[in-house]
């Protein structure tokens, strides 16, 4: 699709979309720690999950307050199309532009005191990380960590290019013939390995005992794992369900266990948690296991 139906498409959305911020953010508010954060602000397109998700997820598995603008306030697609416009060369603050969402903003940690905003998925939760308690216990497990994270990114890439494998910019209906062929491709080839893959890093990681990627504690790769196979598990439900008997690691031991870590466990069954739609992960029938 191109930028101006996206925009049109999320703008759709926003007006039809109840913001019960007052019961929702203010009973999420109640649950977190006491402040000892600068106010976190996330910026992402609202009502779909997307890649803003690995971002929450890391806040919410944390219990650190964060803003999620462009939910919480119906104005708030404005400061997301503002961190990206294609006239800005600089913001007031001194920060270039996002090329895309998501980007995070945080006060008083920019040049001179003043806001910072960080674009790209893995930079922002490479940033959080340390902020966060999410980024293991020494430069080697940081480094593991952020090595993981890139690695899940890299096949949540690939199931968005599953329903648009010729051009982002044009519909699934317009390329629906090569989607066929690349979907087939990443169920039947880059699934199992990448899941392979992961299996085999549970397995060597003794300390975390098949809940954790790296050390015995939660890191955002895990949250991030965790949300490429939640995901999967939407789009491609049957391909899923015969993959899980392959992966009993990753399937049985892993992937409930990170889920009911304290904060995640809450977060998923509320109403804050956005519901797959028209993002990253999208279920046509048709791309599935047949």
């Amino acid at each position: 699709m191109s930028p101006s139906t996206i925009l049109t498409l999320l703008t759709n959305i926003t007006r039809n979309t109840r913001f019960t911020l007052t019961t929702n953010y203010s009973t999420m508010s109640a649950t977190k720690k006491t402040r000892t954060h600068p106010p976190y602000e996330l910026l992402y397109w609202p009502s779909i999950p997307g890649r803003g998700e690995f971002i929450r997820l890391a806040f919410e598995a944390s219990g650190v307050s964060y803003k999620d603008t462009s939910n919480e306030s119906k104005d708030g697609i404005n400061a997301v199309l503002a961190c990206k416009a294609d006239d800005l060369t600089i913001d007031s603050d001194g920060n270039p532009p996002a090329f895309a969402p998501p980007a995070l903003r945080v006060p008083g940690e920019g040049k001179n005191g003043k806001a910072l905003v960080l674009y790209q998925t893995p930079s922002i939760l490479a940033y959080l990380g340390d902020k966060l308690g999410l980024a293991g216990e020494d430069e080697a497990e940081k480094h593991w960590i952020l090595s993981h994270a890139l690695t899940v990114l890299d096949l949540n890439n690939e199931v968005h290019d599953t329903h648009h494998p010729i051009a982002v910019g044009k519909y699934y209906e317009d390329q629906k013939e090569e989607a066929l062929k690349k979907a087939t491709d990443v169920r039947e080839n880059r699934i199992p390995k990448f899941l392979g893959y992961f299996e085999r890093i549970l397995k060597g990681n003794e300390q975390g005992k098949g809940k954790y990627l790296v050390g015995g504690k939660l890191s955002y790769a895990d949250t991030t794992l965790w949300h490429v196979l939640n995901g999967l598990k939407f789009a491609f439900p049957k391909e899923m369900e015969a993959r899980e008997k392959e992966f009993t690691l990753i399937f049985e031991t892993f992937y409930p266990s990170v889920q009911e870590e304290n904060g995640l466990k809450e977060y998923l069954v509320s109403d804050r948690r956005q519901p797959y739609s028209m993002g990253i992960f999208r279920h046509y029938p048709e791309l599935d296991r047949q």
